[in-house]
């Protein structure tokens, strides 16, 4: 048995993106020199890492299990993965098994009892979820999605068409046609391979799909990815036009309203404006007002837009301006994403010091700072309610996920937390409303897509995936729920059919 630094490094590093850890990935991969080694990402399994040390300490409960004599007894408690690298703890635990061992000697039949050890876990596992048979979607009731060769980080669907686009990290983004009318045994799928030139020829970039978002007519997908270039695609899958100004790779990406611009946040710690409508992928204008990566970005009108970073920082910035109009400083820790309400006078930011803050440009300090989740926040969703909306006659609520596992709802009027919803099991990555406001759907590593009612908190429909889900999002008439996980799978929830 071998193995380099390069592969020990390889697995590390996945395992950084496959949490959300894009930022601190980066680093890692440019410090190890990741892209010099040779090898294939697309073919390295999701949760690799994770897999092998599962399978080093099954080995090492095996080993503590079976004694001098050969027989076997199961361990009374699981080692945990810290214990296992503990040699007093293995001993002690090899020496309390084989006292027990001794002791059973006489007691067959006890000793076979025993095996009931494992279903107890199981139903203390179950009652956590508590998740009631009548609520579950059965298997047969998704669409799933294979193509897709590594895990997928977004999905989103088009605002006019039932086309739902992912991004993964087999460097490509795909186009899914899952209208009613396009046939439900193979799905048409366009590939949007990304690709960079070497020479004369278009090579793989081998980098992962970060970002992507449709304009507002649907007529445009525009994606950002690791190799630090943005990109236009038409809805039949052909490259309009290349955006390459950032140096490194892209974390978020967003149109503006009107459909006239993009916006971009980098590692290489600026934002970018650019010309949605040149060929060319011409920069406007370029912000470097942080010190750190820039994380997420949204737009408050349709030529200025907030943007924040792991410098803890949140600047609003406006095109034509060389300084930003407004600096928001009182987060702790790196700032993972920021959102506008749906009139723009409102902004809520999330962070991992594992606070939500809601910021307005009349002040200069949040106007609440609302303390509840107990790990980090990992991102925040506007209902699309309230003045303004489609829904004027409905309360406008936040929602905020977080790797506590929980997902919460928040009366930004009051500053109150109105229902905690905590059916998930592992962190929370994604939250979506429905177009009416009345349903939030939320992904998490649990393999579960839940869907809550916004009015009772309670648990509507309850769908369990193939991987740790990534993201969740609602088609425009809000009868269809996508999602993307880390197996690389992509499914749709047609919710007419249950």
């Amino acid at each position: 048995m071998s193995f380099s630094s390069d592969e020990v490094n390889f697995l590390v590093y996945r395992y950084l993106q496959e949490s959300g850890f894009q930022h601190s990935a980066y680093t890692f991969g440019i410090e190890s020199h990741i892209s010099q080694t040779n090898i294939n990402g697309a073919l390295v399994p999701p949760a690799a890492l994770l897999s092998i040390l599962q399978k080093g300490l099954q080995y090492t409960e095996a080993e503590i299990s079976i004694g001098e004599d050969g027989t076997e007894q199961r361990l009374v408690e699981s080692l945990s993965l810290i214990d296992a690298v503990m040699p007093d703890v293995v001993a002690a635990r090899q020496n309390q098994q084989n006292q027990q061992k001794q002791a059973t000697k006489t007691e067959t039949a006890e000793a076979n009892g025993e095996e009931g050890i494992p279903t107890v876990a199981a139903s203390t596992q179950n009652e956590a979820m508590d998740v009631d048979a009548s609520i579950e979607i059965p298997p047969s009731k998704a669409t799933a999605l294979r193509g897709h060769e590594s895990e997928v980080f977004i999905c989103a669907w088009n605002p006019t068409r039932d086309l739902l686009a992912s991004g993964s990290g087999d460097s490509t983004a795909r186009i899914w046609d899952m209208s009613d009318n396009a046939g439900s045994k193979d799905r048409a799928q366009l590939i949007l391979r990304h690709c960079i030139r070497k020479g004369d020829s278009e090579v793989p970039s081998n980098k992962d799909v970060t970002s992507l978002d449709w304009n507002c007519d649907g007529s445009l997908l525009a994606t950002g990815s690791y190799d630090g270039y943005a990109r236009i695609w038409n809805t039949n899958g052909m490259l309009v036009s290349t955006l390459g100004q950032h140096k490194g790779p892209i974390f978020a990406l967003k149109w503006n309203k009107k459909g006239n611009y993009i916006l971009s946040a980098g590692v290489d710690k600026t934002t970018i404006i650019w010309d949605a409508a040149s060929h060319l992928g011409e920069c406007i204008q370029q912000f470097s007002f942080h010190s750190a990566p820039a994380l997420d970005v949204d737009w408050q009108t349709n030529n200025s837009f907030a943007s924040c970073s792991t410098d803890q920082c949140i600047h609003v910035c406006k095109l034509s301006v060389d300084r930003p109009i407004k600096s928001f400083q009182g987060h702790t820790n790196e700032v993972n994403a920021i959102k506008w309400d749906p009139q723009g006078n409102l902004l809520a930011s999330c962070s991992d010091d594992m606070t939500l803050k809601i910021w307005s440009m009349n002040k200069d300090t949040c106007v609440h700072d609302l303390q509840a989740h107990n790990k980090e926040i990992y991102t925040i969703k506007w209902s699309p309610t309230g003045p303004g909306t489609q829904n004027p006659n409905m309360n406008l609520i936040l929602a905020s996920a977080s790797f506590d596992s929980t997902v919460r709802l928040w009366d930004v009027e009051r500053g109150a937390c109105t229902f905690t919803l905590t059916k998930h099991t592992e962190p929370v990555y994604s939250v979506a409303f429905s177009p009416d406001g009345k349903f939030l759907a939320s992904g998490s590593f649990d393999k579960c897509v839940h869907i809550w009612s916004t009015q009772s908190g309670q648990l509507v429909h309850s769908y369990k995936g193939t991987g740790g889900i990534f993201e969740v999002c609602w088609n425009s008439r809000g009868d269809k729920v996508g999602a993307s996980a880390s197996d690389g799978s992509v499914f749709v929830l047609d919710l007419r059919k249950l």
